[in-house]
């Protein structure tokens, strides 16, 4: 495509420079990856400036520079570069808009549905994938754990990719047939504008928490940041919608979408009753246009019947039949680090990702019910250095508080000393039930090994991550490989 085509569609305030009559090879963002005839567009990073290099851009052989500060580089070196220089506002919607083009709106030519909310994206991005397989649709997937094409797995870094990854990775799944694509929507992409021109035939929100305060300061900007998917959905999209959480008036507000709620709500579109789980697996009931379908799911808890039931909505109002729906529920199998029961000996672990205050407690709440208070239960857990520290203490309080037993460790320390984390951990403890063994591995071990026969061990905050990053530095690190390598000790 040429670059005049890619042109039209942005808002630029200003353009300097002739235009080459050359098809533009890429878009790139990252200068160490431009080559000849790239568009190179400086964005400002969590820990770089892309405006630092935009003359290495130049000497790779870059055909135009979109950027956002007008005095980074003297426009006589774009002239003399016989290079564009397009000035915008905000460099991150222009990467969103050159994106769209430069992959052929690859959105629209697809039915996605985004996901969004504190806890149980993942989760229910994998209901609704196993839903639309089950329909006989190739579906593709964007999230926490992987991407996916189909069936084949693509390993990915940011629960959302940035604009241009993402339009590429859309462009190849209807590339290879896929009908639907299903993406987790994380409040740093919606607020980075990584989402933004994508053409969204539906948006579900699951629920929202304190969370991801270090990067959006205050619980307002971070709802905020939510609720920008709703906002961007048209008229002929749906929104799905958790009846149940308190925020979810103002977060459908203005929204131009055909909204339905789900919950145990009386009112819910979808209404949740009748939810009972134990160690095997969840039951529960969906009442929708005054039909009552009973659904069951291998994955446990109260949390998964509101995660399947988000599912069953977005897919149904998708032209899903409803029977389909309730077998693909049916056939989910366990998501990696999701509440994951793992049996050693005569003693339950479970590994989850529950690395936020609420999610902590949901799943504690949940093995005390299971239990019904006749077995002990083990909490190891930590909290990630350089993120939302006000979580640390509210973690402290809540693991004391329903655990039998507490060991306080690391999880992610990357730049901070483990220690720190762990006293800002203590502070919120509110029994002397706990244990300090900074060291994972062993915390984990000597959990297992010196529980009571028939405890549950509770190893929370990184689930399915298979690394523990540490000065700055990722070494293998998997929770549930330390869980089995204790059946081999």
């Amino acid at each position: 495509m040429e670059i005049s085509n890619l042109l039209n569609n942005l808002n630029s305030i200003q353009i300097t420079g002739e235009f080459q009559r050359k098809d533009v090879e890429s878009i790139v963002y990252d200068s160490r990856k431009v080559k000849k005839n790239s568009i190179f567009v400086a964005i400002k990073g969590y820990k770089t400036d892309g405006h630092k290099y935009i003359f290495e851009a130049i000497n790779k052989g870059a055909i135009a520079v979109v950027l956002e500060e007008d005095n980074t580089i003297p426009d006589e070196i774009f002239r003399h570069q016989n290079i564009l220089k397009i000035l915008v506002k905000n460099s991150r919607i222009a990467l969103a808009a050159l994106s769209k083009d430069f992959w052929n709106s690859p959105s629209e030519k697809l039915k996605l549905i985004g996901i969004t909310g504190t806890n149980g994206k993942t989760t229910t991005s994998y209901f609704i994938k196993k839903i639309l397989e089950t329909s006989g649709y190739k579906v593709g997937l964007a999230g926490t754990i992987a991407n996916y094409i189909g069936e084949n797995k693509i390993n990915s870094s940011l629960t959302t990719p940035e604009s241009n990854d993402m339009n590429s990775l859309l462009f190849d799944m209807h590339k290879q047939g896929c009908k639907y694509a299903v993406m987790e929507v994380s409040s740093h992409s919606l607020d980075l504008e990584r989402t933004h021109f994508l053409n969204f035939s539906c948006g579900v929100f699951t629920n929202i928490t304190s969370d991801h305060l270090d990067f959006h300061i205050d619980f307002k900007n971070y709802f905020e940041a939510k609720r920008k998917l709703f906002l961007s959905l048209t008229p002929s999209a749906f929104g799905v919608y958790n009846a149940d959480d308190c925020h979810s008036i103002d977060l459908i507000k203005n929204s131009s979408a055909q909204l339905y709620s789900f919950g145990q709500a009386s009112n819910a579109d979808f209404n949740i009753s009748n939810i009972n789980y134990d160690l095997s697996g969840t039951q529960f009931e969906i009442r929708y246009k005054n039909n009552l379908y009973t659904a069951t799911t291998s994955l446990i808890g109260e949390f998964n019947a509101y995660n399947a039931c988000a599912a069953f909505a977005a897919t149904v109002l998708s032209g899903v039949e409803t029977k389909t729906a309730i077998k693909g529920i049916k056939e989910t199998q366990q998501i990696p680090g999701r509440f994951e029961k793992i049996n050693i000996n005569d003693k339950t672990v479970i590994v989850d990702y529950s690395h936020t205050a609420d999610s902590l407690g949901k799943a504690l709440l949940a093995i005390k019910k299971i239990t019904k208070d006749q077995v002990p239960v083990y909490t190891i857990f930590g909290c990630g250095g350089n993120r939302d520290k006000s979580k640390r203490p509210e973690m402290g309080k809540i693991a004391t508080e329903l655990s039998d037993k507490v060991f306080i460790t690391s999880d992610n320390p990357r730049d901070e000393d483990p220690l720190t984390i762990i006293k800002d951990i203590e502070k919120g403890t509110v029994k002397k039930n706990y244990k300090i063994i900074p060291n994972r591995k062993e915390a984990i071990l000597e959990a297992i090994e010196k529980s009571e026969k028939e405890s549950v061990i509770l190893i929370a905050g990184k689930g399915h991550e298979d690394y523990q990053e540490i000065k700055g530095k990722r070494a293998h690190f998997s929770d549930k490989e330390i869980v089995q390598s204790f059946l081999k000790i």
